[in-house]
């Protein structure tokens, strides 16, 4: 039988603590006072954020990691092999090892280790884990774990999960739910990626990646498309599907997306929703009018008018997250009139359309969008905005720079023609050496092959080989008018305070974010 989550004192340490999904899972357990520690090479808020709380983290990923540890949970838990004269053993690392049973020592000494799949079978600090004997979970374990403890909500999808569950989880907040929150962006509303609530719900996103949303077992689920977005794990489509039918079954109810042909077609949610109004889904609207500064939608549930939505966010992939939303809401009880207010109020998690600054009538923008059909949504949302913004008589924007990093060399391969053609609405585009994220480069493809690819279907395309030189780049091309749009998954968003602080220094600031190019937002 295998060994359990134990959430009664045991310590837990997590291998790579700083990860978006990994931090959030520490930090629930922290407000919980448990022990944690963890290791991670790269300092950052969201590790200060842990510390502020307590754990204790390393900056390396070492086995001596696991000594400081258990000499910790010694000096805090004294045990009896004092006056036995036990020697502690020591492994061939040099750490000390728990007593053999019945000695007099107890298990407290050895955490709970949680890696990711970004860790692998080489790291010396999981080698360390496993000599010592630690009881070793993947992440989506322990998500699974703390999503039983709940009445959970868990968001799949291949696209829109971190908006659609940040959506779910501030409506809850509004309605006075207190729920309990895991989701894989910082939202400003809990100040970070997680939350710790005293009510009854838990809303958490759940990530297919690299197949574990197997092991979520929820009260709602919900599907917001299904896609091949990670061949680094997956073989095929089929691949893929399987895993969310498997999801499928382990959720109570299932909210599901029947624009997603996909979902239509493989899976069967007890409850849809759709932006088509002839589609007979559930949750549908009619009439929508998608402006520079938002969305207004009338909201039909089962062929009633349920009320009319205003969104701050913009696209129709936004309104489509906003529908699973208010079919969450209403499954929980919750009246529209609680529902549209709190929706209407979210301002979006950070890395999804996030407005960084405007210098010198340069509006910048981030975006974590990396697989095309994220580009291309994110991209019609900068049109629209563009677009609208020239009925103004105050100046407005001119044109889109899409500064682009791939993401992983598996993706940008199997996807090489779908990137191609994404940047359509894009008047310039600018692209780097692809984020390898760990991962070997077994196709020995590189940033100017796709540059050169792209090049074919789009007239203004330029590659540049490192930050610096994207640096440099943006310094000579940007000029007043553009919306300089940051997109990728990687490092690329490092560089925006630098290339905002150029513009900066070469004019005094128009204003901030909220005075620049105000007038998209009367």
């Amino acid at each position: 039988m295998p060994i359990s989550v134990d959430f009664s004192g045991r310590p837990f340490h997590f291998i790579g603590i700083g990860g978006i999904g990994m931090s959030a899972l520490a930090y629930i357990l922290a407000k919980r006072k448990l022990p944690i520690y963890g290791s991670d090479i790269q300092r950052s808020h969201i590790t200060q954020r842990l510390e502020d709380l307590g754990a204790q983290i390393f900056c390396r990923q070492q086995a001596s990691n696991f000594e400081y540890v258990q000499q910790f949970q010694e000096r805090e838990n004294p045990k009896p092999n004092k006056t036995t004269g036990l020697e502690l053993p020591v492994s061939q690392n040099g750490v000390k090892l728990e007593s053999p049973k019945g000695k007099g020592q107890n298990s407290l000494e050895l955490p709970q280790v949680i890696c990711s799949t970004a860790i692998d079978a080489d790291n010396l600090e999981y080698q360390a884990a496993q000599e010592l004997g630690c009881p070793i979970f993947h992440r989506s374990d322990l998500l699974a774990a703390l999503i039983q403890d709940y009445q959970s909500i868990a968001v799949a999808g291949t696209h829109g999960k971190t908006t659609t569950s940040s959506m779910i989880a501030f409506m809850l907040l509004k309605a006075g739910l207190d729920p309990t929150i895991l989701v894989g962006g910082e939202v400003n509303a809990w100040e970070g990626n997680a939350r710790v609530g005293q009510g009854p719900y838990m809303v958490a996103e759940a990530d297919e990646s690299d197949g574990s949303l197997v092991k979520i077992k929820a009260q709602i689920g919900v599907i917001t498309n299904i896609e091949l977005d990670h061949p680094d794990h997956y073989a095929s489509l089929e691949q893929v599907i399987n895993t969310f039918k498997v999801f499928e079954n382990n959720c109570k109810t299932l909210v599901g997306c029947i624009d997603c042909p996909t979902v239509k077609g493989q899976i069967q949610p007890g409850i849809t929703y759709s932006l088509n109004p002839d589609s007979h889904a559930d949750y549908t609207v009619k009439d929508v009018e998608y402006r520079a500064n938002g969305i207004l939608a009338p909201v039909w549930e089962r062929g009633n008018f349920l009320g009319t939505l205003e969104l701050r966010l913009l696209g129709q992939h936004n309104l489509s997250n906003a529908l699973a939303a208010i079919a969450v809401g209403r499954q929980l009880g919750l009246e529209f009139s609680v529902i549209g207010p709190a929706l209407a109020d979210f301002e979006g998690a950070k890395r999804r359309f996030e407005h960084r600054g405007c210098f010198n009538d340069i509006l910048f923008v981030d975006d974590y969008a990396h697989h095309p059909s994220e580009i291309r949504a994110t991209l019609a949302a900068a049109r629209l905005r563009m677009q609208d913004s020239a009925l103004n008589t105050e100046p407005h924007l001119q044109r889109i720079v899409a500064i682009f990093q791939p993401h992983r060399y598996s993706r940008t391969h199997a996807f090489l023609q779908d990137f191609a053609q994404c940047f359509t609405d894009a008047d310039l585009v600018i692209l780097t050496e692809i984020y390898s994220a760990g991962e070997p480069n077994s196709w020995d493809i590189n940033g100017r092959q796709v540059a050169d690819l792209i090049g074919h279907y789009h007239p203004q395309v330029l590659y540049q080989p490192s930050m610096d030189a994207v640096k440099a780049s943006l310094a000579q091309l940007l000029q007043p008018g553009d919306l300089a749009l940051f997109l990728g998954a990687g490092n690329l968003n490092q560089i925006i305070p630098e290339v905002m602080a150029f513009y900066q220094s070469s004019q005094n600031r128009i204003g901030s974010e909220a005075g620049c190019f105000s007038h998209l937002r009367d």
